[in-house]
């Protein structure tokens, strides 16, 4: 895939992809015929409520899914060519060397009785071949590009504040040079101070590495604060694609304009946070139609009974029936 507007090929590319998880003789759909792509150095947020799919489809292009998901179609390509995604023995060269993952939860993350150094040393010396010695000297040097004295590698997570814990699992998750970083919810149980911190790291780190990053939150605010792109997610499908500023300027579909209203904004003056009514979808028995109808201030007939295809509308993509009416008026106006 050729991104057009940026000339360049596309690092990753994720076509068609759709996952279920089995339990107990259930299948319930998480991501549905989800598709998109990522360059080399962008940064693209994956947002929307829990059980939107997000995690989800990241763990996807990594390679960790569950055991009891299943990979029902569509497929991952890296630099072209198609990832074993759903072949944890086939994906183990790929992992950690090409696309890591910095897991929310430092603390449930790291092995409590083993050092820091040997916990960020040990992956340079399965991945990339590297002696004791040098995977130990490598470790050092990612605990000070992370921001932490080299000397407090001999520490255990358990002695390090939650910030600092966070940023030992990104120097664990650069250790292999990988290409894409995934953060998963990366600020989590942080205070605002630390997660600014962490925000500011891996923008930095980014820059200076070229990574691409794909950064999953529930959190608007925190994809403005560090991506380029951001992708809206409900009831595992993306229902709006565009950059942070296109997205915070103009919102076009009606959960997204939801979620923008729901995040606190001193500066606005309201005195109320407005929430989103309703329930998130049941992804077992699915409605018909566009998932979000049942919760949508802006719901039509169509909505109820017809899923909206996630077409492009100005320099984005919307799955809106809205704006694929606007689209259609334009034609006949010009036919």
């Amino acid at each position: 895939m050729i991104d057009s507007s940026q000339g360049r090929a596309s690092l990753l590319e994720v076509d068609g992809l759709t996952v279920d998880y089995g339990l107990k003789g259930v299948s319930s759909r998480a991501i549905d015929s989800v598709s998109f792509a990522l360059r080399a150095g962008e940064a693209v947020g994956l947002v929307g409520e829990s059980g939107s799919g997000k995690t989800t489809t990241a763990m996807a292009i990594a390679g960790l899914l569950s055991p009891n998901a299943r990979v029902s179609s569509g497929e991952v390509r890296y630099r072209g060519n198609r990832l074993p995604i759903d072949d944890d023995a086939a994906m183990r060269p790929h992992r950690w060397s090409e696309t890591s993952v910095v897991f929310q939860g430092a603390m449930n993350a790291l092995n409590p009785v083993h050092r820091i150094i040997k916990q960020i040393a040990e992956p340079c010396m399965l991945k990339l071949g590297m002696s004791r010695g040098e995977a130990t000297a490598r470790a050092r040097e990612l605990l000070e590009l992370v921001g932490i004295p080299a000397d407090r590698g001999t520490a255990y997570p358990h002695e390090l504040s939650g910030g600092m814990r966070q940023r030992v699992m990104i120097a664990m998750a650069l250790a292999c040079r990988p290409s894409i970083v995934i953060g998963d919810e990366p600020t989590t149980a942080l205070d605002v101070i630390t997660q600014a911190q962490i925000l500011k790291l891996l923008g930095e780190l980014r820059s200076r590495l070229n990574l691409a990053l794909i950064l999953i939150t529930h959190d608007l605010s925190v994809v403005a604060e560090c991506c380029d792109r951001v992708m809206i997610m409900y009831s595992g499908r993306i229902v709006e694609d565009g950059t942070v500023a296109e997205i915070f300027a103009q919102p076009k579909h009606p959960y997204t304009r939801l979620l923008i209203d729901s995040i606190p904004n001193p500066a606005s003056g309201k005195k109320m946070i407005r929430p989103i009514p309703g329930d998130p979808p049941n992804l077992v028995n699915r409605s018909s139609g566009c998932a979000f109808h049942p919760r949508c201030p802006s719901a039509m007939g169509i909505c109820a009974t017809e899923l909206p295809s996630l077409d492009k509308f100005g320099q984005g993509r919307v799955a809106c029936h809205l704006y694929r009416s606007s689209q259609e008026d334009k034609v006949a106006a010009h036919a």
